[in-house]
């Protein structure tokens, strides 16, 4: 086994330092704070110093996977498929075996506390980036504390390390600051149900006075939903098919404090579904457009969407169907990765009850919560 003495300014410092020299799969036997440096005894600086180790084994194990030639000679192309099948067989089996190993090493990377709470983070399926600066910024603080750290206290600074990450993507934008909010998304996400929501709370908590406009003319039923819930909040809908029709509804409601905008919930992956979505519906600077999502998603599928979306553009986010899965770790990373507010939370079909402010603390109560 490779063992080597790490010495380091803070112990995020030592883990990188750890984690370039010896690789990924290195194991922590020993860590304390020393101190050092200063002038005649005095100005001594707090450092850490740490042991770390790596089995040879696991490294030579990566190391000898076959690797595919770049050429291949006719022969060799010509090879019994029987063999090539058996040998990606192998392969596979010996990832397998790999990923057990480096799983069984990094549990004791951290103590057993640290890493039951990683875990149960890991599980709601926050990225791995946040799952490692959290394990480090824990590791150090449960040195510093001599190991007499408590699960609340351990917890508390997962919370703190989430919430900032969320409050520094946040801002007081108050609600309903601009005329014309435009709600986008892909099939399926529940766009008309979401704007009823938006429509109840404007009327019945902010005294708004607001119309619809709806450009999902591939929908009869969506018309129809949507005419039902303007029925029942008293206020009118106007269908636009073309530019000048939109542009004929604004000025029409020229005179109203909130226009809330539907949109075709289409394939996302057809660039012709963002490009009608531009051209129909302009960017006005009296404008919020929100990016509606599911939670049921995978977190690719997630990413994807936005990716496709970004041409819009949009403002903020708007996370649906949280009631439908206990995984919400990915509302997290793609709020950190995107740099994007949440404007909303929707947990259940109810108009209006089921819709929540995206505040930090909101958010977290969601993604925590069993």
């Amino acid at each position: 086994m490779k063992v080597k003495k790490f010495i380091a300014p803070s112990m995020p410092e030592a883990m990188k330092k750890i984690r370039k020299e010896l690789g990924e799969h290195a194991v922590i036997l020993n860590s304390k704070i020393t101190y050092g440096g200063g002038f005649l005894g005095f100005f001594k600086k707090k450092q850490f110093e740490v042991i770390a180790a790596v089995d040879p084994e696991l490294e030579m194990m990566e190391a000898e996977q076959p690797k595919v030639p770049l050429h291949v000679s006719e022969r060799q192309k010509q090879a019994d498929h029987g063999e090539n099948q058996q040998l990606k067989q192998e392969l596979e089996e010996l990832k397998s075996m790999i990923a057990l190993l480096t799983s069984k090493k990094d549990r004791f990377k951290y103590p057993e506390l640290i890493y039951s709470i990683l875990s149960e983070l890991e599980q709601k399926e926050i990225g791995s980036d946040h799952l490692r600066t959290i394990g480090d910024e824990l590791y150090v603080f449960y040195i510093e504390s001599k190991g007499e750290v408590s699960e609340t206290e351990i917890r508390k600074r997962v919370i703190d390390y989430l919430k900032r990450k969320l409050q520094s993507v946040q801002t007081d934008h108050p609600l309903f600051a601009k005329k014309y909010i435009n709600v986008v998304g892909p099939t399926g996400v529940g766009k008309t149900t979401t704007l009823a929501k938006l429509a109840a709370k404007a009327v019945l908590e902010y005294k708004k006075k607001i119309a619809f406009i709806t450009t999902d003319t591939f929908r009869i039923a969506a018309i129809e939903q949507l005419k039902t819930y303007a029925n029942l909040l008293n206020v009118p809908v106007e269908v636009v098919y073309n530019p000048t029709d939109f542009e004929n509804a604004t000025q029409k409601f020229s005179d109203y404090d909130l226009v809330l905008i539907d949109t075709a919930g289409r394939n996302y992956r057809e660039n012709q579904y963002i490009n009608q979505l531009k051209e129909i519906i302009p960017v006005r600077e009296e404008m919020e457009t929100y990016l509606v999502l599911a939670l049921t998603s995978k977190a690719e599928d997630l990413e994807e969407i936005i990716e496709k979306f970004q041409d819009l553009p949009f403002d903020q986010f708007i996370f649906t169907k949280l009631d439908e899965t206990k995984r919400k770790g990915s509302l997290f990373n793609l709020v950190c990765k995107y740099r994007k507010k949440v404007g909303f939370l929707a947990n259940g079909q109810n108009v209006p009850d089921d819709l929540l402010i995206g505040n930090p603390d909101m958010i977290l109560k969601e993604i925590l919560k069993e």
